[in-house]
């Protein structure tokens, strides 16, 4: 777990990170298993001088089954090719909304990406809506992910 960031993540030493993608120094995606569950598409994020790190969001960790500090065994490999997130939901009502859609096609695919799986991770039809509400609203804002998820921190 991060000192200052509270996240929790396993470390990639550099060792590992040269095997992976030599000489790389930005976040790329990785596939592969975390003891026997399955992930695909996880970004490592680089720390500098060539270690990276491995988020590990809810689910990641509800997969696992493990608590901050346990051992883990990590099978990973580059993913070239992770399954792009898709809404087709969001993406017509950003269609009718130019200055939204020019600002979203702007931001990096993993940010894009941020504001796709938290729609598409809505358990039921009114929450996706209003999260395709939001989003389109922020983004028609310019603002990203984080700021539109802090500015709506306290509404309904």
């Amino acid at each position: 777990m991060g000192e200052k960031t509270g996240w929790s993540y396993i470390e990639i030493p550099i060792e590992l990170s040269e095997k992976l993608k030599p000489g790389y120094k930005q976040s790329f995606r990785v596939k592969g298993k975390l003891d026997k569950f399955e992930i695909a598409g996880i970004a490592l994020i680089p720390m500098g001088e060539g270690h990276f790190i491995m988020a590990m969001n809810a689910d990641l960790r509800k997969g696992v089954g493990k608590r901050a500090g346990a051992e883990l065994q990590v099978q990973i490999q580059v993913d070239d090719n992770p399954d792009p997130v898709s809404s087709p939901e969001f993406m017509e009502c950003l269609s009718d909304e130019p200055d939204a859609l020019t600002f979203f096609n702007t931001l990096p695919k993993g940010h894009r990406n941020y504001f796709m799986k938290w729609i598409e991770s809505a358990k039921t039809p009114g929450t996706k809506a209003k999260r395709i509400a939001m989003a389109v609203t922020g983004l028609a804002r310019k603002m990203g992910y984080s700021e539109m998820i802090r500015a709506n921190k306290n509404v309904g």
